[in-house]
């Protein structure tokens, strides 16, 4: 008893340890950059200013943090690793998993109507648009970018450019020719496709690091040539005016011929955003679809073989070449339903909505879901996103840390935070099990060992 009861002390004491250092270190990082804030006055001065209150909270929080992981976390950690792992999933892993989808389902198809019941018209406009519209929209980017992270091991940091290529398809084409939202929706996932194999290409030899600089330089391409080529972009002002999807023929506007005159209800912009909310919602269901459909196919096994090792999928007789290509298309192509989506619900587009943060938050989202998992992407892209919008809403912290103090700021922080976590508490993501593609008589679970992204 005494030799344990030293042991604990010991531990606490390196805990403690660990925490002043973890402190220091972080108030050498953030003193420039939270404790140090530069700003405007009248006589338009540059002038220095201190934010002390806001950088002792956070190296408090960070000290804790990591006391509590070295006295908590770290031992729970360790006998995790030496406990065997379960054979068979428990009895409530088996109901989650059996009721999780179709519940899921349910509240997604029903989430406008409850809104609507609980604050009514006037406030569900913001909870609709900014929460529901918001995450489906990264959630269908998650589902497309899976195909060529999650599935074909392609590590793509320019996943952007097709995302952009749909918007300003959609923009362009619906302003200057008057063609509907649902003719340019598949006729820009035709070209963010197209523009996908040509990413494809060129890459056809490079892996890894190698592949992700590629891509990331075609991203900035991209951006570049939105930016410079104004007689076709405009430049950085965008593309204003972009029309508006319309119920089967019925615009949402106060016009006698509106969607709302000719229902007999009373003009809201809220119909409109619950059309939009069901429009991204099919889309994002039918990205979700033909991705688990393709999987079962030859063409994803092809991927997952590939995924796995080259070379022995090319001793495997499958081409390689084309195995890549249909990886880029595909994703692509949901990428650019999405961005012809963008398009249409903000009726504005610039460069400036796709910059490389954009590419890094979808990719974040799919490594912290787990990489060809479908409802761990679904649900990081919740987390994520929708976090960023609850941290809008946080006005108390005001209050606290000033009137200038906005937290969205800070929610690049939040993300590297929730990386690092991840990667301690489960490195293969959030979903790192999934059912296999293919089984014989009965699905079995694939150990680690054996293949490159987790059980199953």
């Amino acid at each position: 008893m005494e030799a344990a009861a030293k042991a604990r002390q010991i531990d606490v004491a390196g805990a403690l340890r660990d925490a002043g250092v973890t402190g220091l270190i972080a108030f050498g990082l953030f003193l420039p950059l939270i404790g140090f804030e530069t700003v405007t006055n009248i006589r338009d001065e540059l002038i220095l200013t201190t934010r002390w209150p806001l950088l002792l909270a956070l190296l408090v929080v960070i000290a804790v943090g990591r006391f509590a992981y070295s006295v908590a976390v770290a031992p729970w950690l360790a006998r995790r690793a030496e406990r065997p792992r379960p054979t068979a999933a428990t009895v409530w892993q088996r109901h989650v998993r059996q009721w999780l989808v179709p519940f899921a389902i349910g509240f997604v198809i029903v989430y406008p109507i409850g809104v609507i019941a609980i604050v009514g018209l006037g406030g569900a406009l913001r909870w609709i648009d900014n929460f529901g519209i918001q995450i489906l929209i990264y959630v269908m980017l998650g589902w497309g970018l899976n195909i060529v992270v999650g599935l074909a091991g392609l590590l793509d940091l320019g996943y952007v450019a097709f995302y952009a290529v749909g918007a300003y398809s959609y923009a362009l084409l619906a302003k200057n020719f008057g063609l509907s939202f649902w003719i340019l929706l598949p006729l820009a996932g035709i070209l963010s496709s197209f523009w996908g194999i040509l990413l494809g290409f060129p890459v056809l030899r490079l892996r890894g690091d190698y592949l992700a600089i590629v891509t990331l330089a075609f991203g900035e391409i991209i951006r570049l040539i939105l930016i410079n080529w104004v007689a076709l972009t405009n430049g950085y002002a965008g593309v204003i005016g972009i029309p508006r999807p319309s119920f089967f023929g019925i615009p949402f506007t106060a016009d006698h011929d509106g969607f709302a005159a000719v229902f007999g209800l009373q003009f809201s912009p809220v119909y409109r955003v619950i059309f939009l909310y069901y429009v991204i919602l099919a889309l994002a269901l039918l990205t979700c679809f033909f991705t688990v459909r393709l999987r079962r196919l030859p063409i994803g096994r092809a991927w997952e073989a590939l995924r796995e090792d080259q070379i022995a999928c090319r001793s495997l007789g499958i081409n390689t070449t084309n195995t890549k290509l249909t990886a880029f298309a595909m994703g692509a192509m949901f990428a650019g339903f999405a961005g012809s989506f963008f398009a249409a619900r903000q009726a504005f587009i610039s460069p400036e909505s796709f910059t490389f943060i954009e590419s890094a938050t979808v990719l974040s989202i799919v490594v912290l879901g787990g990489m060809g998992s479908q409802i761990g992407v679904a649900i990081a892209a919740v987390v994520m996103i929708g976090g960023t919008e609850i941290l809008r809403q946080l006005n108390f912290l005001k209050e606290i840390f000033g009137q200038t103090f906005d937290p969205t700021q800070y929610r690049m922080l939040l993300f590297g935070l929730a990386m690092v976590l991840i990667m301690i508490w489960r490195p293969r993501g959030l979903i790192s099990t999934r059912d296999p593609s293919v089984f014989l008589k009965e699905k079995k679970t694939i150990g680690t060992d054996l293949v490159a992204e987790g059980r199953g």
